[in-house]
């Protein structure tokens, strides 16, 4: 009888071990699964911005403490076709007088907005320009600059219309350098700039960040004579520039604004702005 009543009293903690034996394997199984990782977005989502929000880990919004304000300093936006049909009239009655909108991406993308957000900034009075996504690892710089050039990325003296810019940041589709070594970059954004230059005339303006430029180029410094610089830093101050460069034409200094996301500052007054703009 004693011996009966011990093997039924057992049973409780073999179900146990039993149990505890399962959970621990069910623990294994989950630690060995690599955890969940967000998919590159499709071949021509890329807007400016997307790998500083995404590589150097911000949120898009400054600091805290607002951004430094000063008188000399002309608000702006870019856009590109996430924010769709914009509002400019909204936009130019919150003290906006300038825009960036996204022209073209890589070799075979242009933005399907382009039309309402580039005429559409000129007719409430901006001084606007277009700008070019880079994708180093599908096609030339040459080759590129053509192609931004020719959907919209042009330039003339006219007074209203900015010189077009060379968006080069992290990349949002796979390797951070678009497999390319900081050598190979730094030939590949020369054949960018030195060919649009050709077709237009103008030096283009160069869109980066920092820790990008420091990473990819090898903080090489051989653009800062030549082409405006466009630092992008969602901070309370503009902080360390690319190499080569001792001060900055333009900052985008968020991606959260109130009527569309991305929110930059002209390095001067809204005359020297008009000056910049004609070359």
């Amino acid at each position: 009888m004693g011996v009966v009543q011990r093997s039924i009293s057992s049973r409780p903690v073999l179900s146990r071990l039993r149990l505890i034996g399962l959970l621990s394997g069910l623990l294994l199984v989950v630690a060995a699964v690599p955890p969940a990782t967000e998919a590159a977005p499709a071949r021509g989502n890329a807007y400016m911005g997307i790998g500083v929000v995404t590589h150097e880990r911000t949120s898009g919004m400054p600091d805290a403490v607002p951004p430094d304000t000063r008188a000399v300093w002309t608000e702006g936006v870019d856009v590109s076709s996430h924010q769709r049909d914009v509002a400019w009239s909204t936009l130019w009655s919150s003290g906006i007088r300038w825009a960036y909108t996204k022209a073209t991406e890589g070799t075979s993308y242009q933005n399907p907005y382009f039309a309402q957000q580039y005429g559409g900034s000129y007719g409430v009075g901006m001084v606007r320009g277009a700008y070019h996504f880079a994708t180093p690892d599908s096609g030339s710089g040459t080759v590129q600059a053509d192609y931004f050039v020719d959907h919209g990325g042009g330039w003339t003296g006219d007074g209203p219309t900015l010189p077009g810019v060379l968006d080069i940041e992290w990349n949002p589709y796979g390797a951070s350098c678009y497999g390319k070594s900081t050598s190979g970059m730094v030939s590949w954004i020369r054949d960018f700039v030195n060919r649009y230059k050709t077709r237009t005339g103008r030096a283009a303006v160069i869109y980066t960040s920092t820790s990008w430029w420091t990473s990819c180029t090898g903080g090489y410094s051989g653009f800062g004579a030549t082409n405006p610089l466009w630092v992008a830093r969602y901070a309370s101050s503009v902080g360390p520039l690319p190499a080569g460069w001792l001060e900055y034409t333009m900052w985008q200094y968020t991606s959260s604004g109130v009527t569309v996301g991305d929110h930059d500052r002209f390095n001067g007054s809204p005359d020297t702005l008009q000056e910049f703009a004609r070359g």
